[in-house]
């Protein structure tokens, strides 16, 4: 099966940033440019339309920040910001982006960040799925984690837990602990969601790993994992809290 192409869009208010930032897309083979935006609000509009995998995008821009059209994004894509100012750069870490380029971007520099993506996205296999087979069976399932230079074949079936770790996460399993490279959000967005929940900021459970619950705690390989007030409501439907 070919490698997908990853859909990007570039946003930024500076016609020339932009002019930039479309000729790198077009140089990348695996990368494919859905459209451009001259501003956050535009942008909005765009992403309300079409699908997209990557956004490159600027911060300082009129009308509304970059970092705060991300903040509107129920399940934003990934996204590589692109800025002249270093200050926003806590604040772009914060909002799980992959990465972060102070301008004026070399090539070389806007490669390594491409190169993130690719290396820590994931992959769910499709391997023994057919018309007969509409049941979602994990012990076939996998996703590819790129820890110690080279990329590990995980079991979903195996995976207890997920833990942020700021621009990492620990994936806990039966037998091992995993720590790549990775937001938790775009961990998650390829997680089969009937099968995983988000509970917290920064954890992730297997719903058949679960060993007990309350309103508060969720407790799964003999640890106790918080439940937040944003996702509390989400988890007592799932969970049937009362």
């Amino acid at each position: 099966m070919p490698d997908k192409k990853i859909i990007c869009l570039a946003v930024d208010d500076e016609p020339p940033a932009l002019e930039v930032l479309k000729k790198y897309i077009n140089s990348v083979q695996h990368l494919e440019l859905a459209g451009t935006c001259a501003d956050a609000i535009e942008a909005l509009t765009f992403l309300q339309n079409h699908a997209v995998d990557l956004l490159f995008l600027d911060i300082q821009m009129p009308q509304l920040l970059g970092t705060d059209l991300i903040r509107t994004l129920k399940k934003p894509p990934k996204v590589i910001f692109t800025t002249a100012f270093r200050k926003f750069a806590v604040e772009g870490f914060e909002l799980d982006a992959v990465d972060y380029l102070l301008k004026p971007i070399s090539f070389e520099r806007f490669l390594k960040a491409v190169n993130k993506v690719m290396d820590t996205s994931l992959q769910v296999s499709e391997n023994n799925f057919n018309g007969n087979n509409k049941t979602n069976n994990l012990t076939d399932a996998f996703i590819s984690l790129r820890a110690d230079r080279k990329n590990l074949k995980v079991s979903l079936n195996d995976i207890l837990y997920i833990e942020s770790l700021k621009d990492y996460i620990k994936v806990i399993t039966v037998n091992k602990t995993i720590i790549t490279k990775q937001s938790i959000s775009s961990i998650e967005e390829m997680l089969p969601k009937e099968n995983f929940i988000r509970i917290h900021r920064s954890y992730i459970v297997a719903l058949n790993k679960i060993e007990s619950y309350t309103n508060e705690l969720i407790g799964i390989a003999k640890t106790e994992l918080p439940i937040s007030r944003m996702y509390k409501l989400e988890v007592s439907k799932v969970l049937k809290i009362e």
